[in-house]
């Protein structure tokens, strides 16, 4: 055998070798895939049974349940908005057998208003699927003179800092729903914070307060009943239950054309989770999540997801997106670390 012959059979063997590593990886990410689910998964939520994180989960348990060989069991966690549960998920083994369904608490405003947690979810946590996401609805007081989001700017920027509005705490969706309104709009107004929704949304039909961003189930039952006027939805596009309600960003308002902000429920796998692991669990619910009998139950919630987040990766620069925007968001309010 010539010299060149044996440096050409030892150059081969050792490109050989540099490639096995990866095979191996391919091989043991395939197997894993194959073999998942080994036992029940369970999916953690950082709230109490009855609310939507709930809601969409069951929806997610029942998706999965003809498509794999074991249940996925849910298991509430609720407190310090949600952060005991989102923990919990991070320090999980990353094999898919703990997920987390959550909505922005845990994942895009506790990590900026808390002084401190103990797990960091744009590093902890991977995305999977968006469950849904929903408009937040902007209603008022009869007796604030305004009928439409353009008469509300032009009244607040008349009448600076004058009209009093409605949250259900410091650092809430509502909360952050309106600041963002406000800095988008060029306008002030009063903060009424409350210890949840139901309180702030008596005070509001009593005339205490004058305005409110809240969830539709919140808002639109007093709206149907005259005690309060409904003037906007919070979605680019209309709601399809309240297709006669306009978006914010309709109102033609300077600041407000491209206005969102949505209410979103994800569900996350503790990251390092095998990347077959993780595609088999987002194309279970993509299987389903157009069907007509689980679009009308996310119809009937006002919880559609926008179908340009229907791919994963989409899901993941939604969520760096909503991490940075509401991080900026509680920095300019000044909350940040204040909890």
């Amino acid at each position: 055998m010539t010299e060149f012959s044996v440096l050409r059979r030892r150059a081969l063997s050792a490109a050989a070798l540099a490639v096995l590593p990866a095979s191996i990886a391919r091989a043991q990410a395939v197997g894993a895939a194959a073999a998942f689910p080994s036992r029940p998964m369970k999916m953690l939520i950082g709230s109490p049974p009855g609310g939507p994180s709930d809601f969409l989960a069951r929806m997610l348990a029942d998706a999965y349940g003809p498509q794999f060989a074991h249940p996925l069991v849910l298991e509430h966690k609720p407190g310090a908005s949600g952060t005991i549960a989102a923990e919990l998920a991070a320090k999980a083994a990353p094999d898919g057998h703990t997920l987390l369904a959550s909505g922005p608490a845990s994942i895009a405003v506790a990590p900026h208003l808390f002084a401190k947690i103990n797990y960091d979810p744009m590093k902890d946590l991977t995305p999977i699927n968006i469950l849904g996401a929903g408009a937040f609805v902007l209603v008022a007081h009869p007796s604030l003179a305004v009928s439409n989001v353009a008469e509300l700017v032009a009244y607040a920027k008349r009448n600076a800092g004058s009209i009093p509005y409605a949250s259900g705490g410091n650092g809430s969706s509502g909360h952050l729903c309106t600041e963002a309104f406000c800095r988008a709009a060029g306008i002030a107004m009063t903060h009424v914070p409350y210890k949840g929704d139901g309180q702030a949304v008596v005070d509001l039909v009593s005339g205490q307060v004058k305005l409110f961003f809240t969830a539709p189930n919140v808002g639109v039952p007093h709206a149907k009943a005259g005690r309060l006027k409904l003037l906007a939805v919070t979605s680019r596009e209309r709601v399809a239950s309240m297709a006669e309600t306009p978006t914010v960003a309709e109102s033609g308002a300077t600041g407000l054309t491209d206005f969102e902000y949505l209410g979103w429920i994800l569900t996350f796998a503790p990251a390092g989770t095998p990347p077959a692991v993780v595609d088999a669990l987002a194309a279970a619910w993509n299987k389903v999540r157009n069907t007509p009998a689980v679009k009308g139950r996310l119809d009937e919630l006002a919880m559609v997801a926008p179908e340009r987040l229907a791919e994963r990766s989409a899901v993941q620069a939604f969520v760096r997106s909503e991490h940075a925007r509401l991080g900026k968001l509680i920095r300019d309010v000044g909350l940040h670390g204040t909890v």
